[in-house]
């Protein structure tokens, strides 16, 4: 792999940072009041990873403390998106899971989120798209593998 210099590092992390910050301006808009940026990314990933997702398996997962995901867990919980049931083996544990509510607004707010997704076909086609994948897929795996 050819080098870059550290300036074309940071002009790459900075563009990431810039798409990340009005993605998810826009993305905020779109959802339910009661419902958060971060809230919807945690109802999307107990969606798409089914399983044993307590608050600190998922705080681990987002890379937030454990308070941070707690309380992210607790406006999920009061709005009936999720429920906390205790661990069969460990009483002081407890495990996150989706609600009939929590999967209704999930899909309501892709639903929201879809035209808005749309419109980057105006800027971006499937080619680009395309090439754009493995290299973002690569990075991502990189910097998770590397945290």
């Amino acid at each position: 792999m050819a080098s870059s210099s550290a300036a074309t590092w940071a002009e790459l992390f900075t563009e990431i940072a810039i798409i990340d910050q009005l993605a998810s301006t826009a993305a905020q808009r779109l959802l339910p009041p009661d419902l958060s940026l971060a809230g919807y990314g945690v109802l999307n990933h107990l969606e798409r990873l089914p399983g044993d997702w307590g608050p600190a398996r998922l705080a681990k997962a987002f890379q937030l403390t454990k308070g941070a995901m707690t309380n992210t867990v607790q406006r999920l919980e009061a709005s009936g998106y999720v429920s906390l049931e205790d661990d069969p083996s460990d009483r002081r544990s407890r495990f996150v899971r989706l609600t009939p509510a929590g999967i209704a607004t999930l899909a309501k707010s892709r639903e929201a989120l879809a035209p808005r997704l749309a419109h980057i076909a105006d800027v971006l086609d499937a080619d680009d798209v395309g090439l754009a994948l493995p290299v973002l897929r690569r990075l991502r795996s990189w910097l998770d593998e590397n945290r």
